[in-house]
């Protein structure tokens, strides 16, 4: 059990974002581990498994050596996003920043775990593993280069939808903070978190405590943490808490295709895909990812579905967000009744 104790000040200072990079990192476990919540991102290991020979097999060795199965994850590979919305370019250039005596000592940790006698390939992992604990100036380049390039291949084609579910998260948790303070806000965070007294308890295979003292606490949302919660207490840094989103099993759902459809007839092609992909709020430019058109294009598009009560658009932040409404949902349920009979 991991305890974190908070202060009044630490209340105030609850804070979430997106991580593309602690996705990109979350996402290796997935692809290793033997556990409950593989089966969730199936679609998703079928196309990276689709992808993986753009891969060289270095970059895939000195990765998993880093990022076990399960167990410790060294902080300087996650550090804490500084904003709400963050590129992953960002979060490279905070590990390539990260001081070399705080990565050898994480790594010098990582290297005496235990974890690293087991699985297959393990002497060679190892060797990898002990040339970064003694060159971690020089080996910090190596490791950004293969994060970069496996986030390209594994994480970049999906990311718009990992976004859109992540931000649905943290609005209903702003929504809930509104309504009923933290207490209701973490009350169904995870089966394994729970929050009274104002301590933060964790459920984990060991047992510790760490002060908030002033600092905060960082929520990450994290599509790729299921079954666990991914816990970073190093200072100076807030502590932060990766969670599984709500609504993670439609993550990877795909509605039939409505090209040539009796919906695609009515609405056109375009705004009967459009109505499929949105089951998640999208904001313009992320929905215009998807869909390989341009924003202005899109934008015509949405504000049509939007005048036909299909869809439904709230703000958030900076940007304008865009989901299906009660009518598109049962509108695309009985097209595809349709298409089926």
């Amino acid at each position: 059990m991991i305890h974190l104790h908070f202060t009044a000040t630490d209340v105030t200072r609850v804070r979430f974002a997106a991580s593309p990079l602690m996705e990109t990192v979350a996402s290796l476990r997935t692809l290793a581990a033997r556990r409950q919540g593989r089966h969730l991102h199936r679609p998703w290991m079928d196309r990276f498994a689709e992808r993986a020979g753009r891969l060289r097999e270095r970059d895939l060795d000195l990765l998993r050596a880093l990022v076990r199965p399960e167990g410790y994850i060294p902080d300087f590979l996650v550090p804490p996003p500084g904003r709400r919305s963050s590129t992953f370019a960002d979060a490279l250039a905070q590990i390539a920043d990260a001081d070399p005596e705080i990565v050898a000592r994480e790594l010098a940790h990582l290297a005496a775990h235990p974890v690293a006698q087991q699985g297959p390939g393990r002497e060679g992992r190892r060797a990898l593993l002990q040339a970064l604990v003694d060159r971690p100036d020089a080996g910090i380049g190596p490791v950004t280069e293969a994060l970069e390039t496996y986030h390209r291949v594994a994480i970049a084609p999906d990311w718009p939808r990992i976004n859109a579910l992540l931000n649905d998260d943290i609005a209903y948790r702003l929504d809930a903070l509104a309504d009923g303070g933290v207490d209701r806000m973490m009350s169904n965070l995870h089966p394994s978190v729970t929050f009274a007294g104002q301590t933060l308890r964790i459920v984990k295979y060991y047992e510790g405590h760490a002060d908030c003292g002033g600092r905060g606490l960082l929520l990450v949302p994290c599509a790729f943490a299921w079954p666990d919660v991914l816990v970073r207490t190093a200072q100076p840094d807030s502590p932060s808490v990766s969670y599984s989103p709500r609504g993670l099993g439609r993550l990877w759902e795909k509605y039939p295709e409505q090209s040539g459809s009796a919906l695609a007839g009515v609405l056109g092609q375009t705004k009967a895909a459009l109505l499929a992909q949105l089951d998640l709020p999208m904001s313009t430019s992320q929905a215009a990812t998807q869909m390989a058109l341009s924003a202005p294009t899109l934008s015509v598009h949405l504000q049509a579905l939007r005048a036909a009560g299909l869809l439904t658009s709230r703000r958030a932040g900076r940007q304008v967000l865009y989901s299906r409404t009660e009518l598109g949902d049962r509108l695309l349920s009985e097209a595809g009744r349709q298409s089926d009979a």
